[in-house]
């Protein structure tokens, strides 16, 4: 017994010692608000060097809107479209335009896009990893093409571990 309080206690020692090493930063799995905006001021800088006027949308490890931005005469109904995109990249933790290969007629997942709440299944959807590849976000983009959505939000997710 007392060999066992002697190893608890130097257990307790190594894990204080250690512990103030270990910052925030270092244990978080969530978008921080700074790498929130960085994302999106990356994303909308590729946006404006393309000329397409789009709405960028970032959502955090939960899939809650973390920041948004809608260019001057980006299209309105391209807001909820951004959003529902980086939601539903966040919700199955892949590319959007990946899930929509999955959801053709005949496809293992058909009709997905009508669960939680409406989904979008096409490219301009993409998680967001940390250094570590973990999963903190994702991002949406809607307004250009997909082919463009998809290239500005894929700018825009990489700016993290830039």
């Amino acid at each position: 017994m007392k060999l066992f309080k002697q190893v608890k206690m130097g257990v307790i020692a190594l894990v204080l010692t250690v512990m103030p090493s270990i910052t925030q930063a270092q244990i978080t799995n969530d978008i921080t608000e700074g790498e929130a905006f960085k994302v999106l001021l990356a994303a909308k800088k590729n946006a404006e060097v393309q000329n397409v006027v789009v709405n960028i949308a970032v959502v955090d490890a939960g899939a809650n809107l973390k920041a948004f931005i809608r260019m001057d005469d980006s299209f309105l109904g391209s807001i909820d479209v951004a959003i529902k995109k980086a939601k539903t990249a966040r919700y199955f933790n892949m590319d959007t335009g990946k899930l929509g290969e999955l959801t053709q007629p005949g496809g293992i997942i058909y009709n997905i896009e009508h669960s939680n709440g409406g989904l979008m299944t096409f490219p301009g959807g993409v998680p967001i990893k940390n250094k570590a590849g973990k999963i903190i976000g994702a991002i949406g983009v809607s307004g250009g093409t997909i082919d463009q959505d998809r290239a500005i939000a894929m700018v825009g997710a990489a700016a993290v571990v830039e």
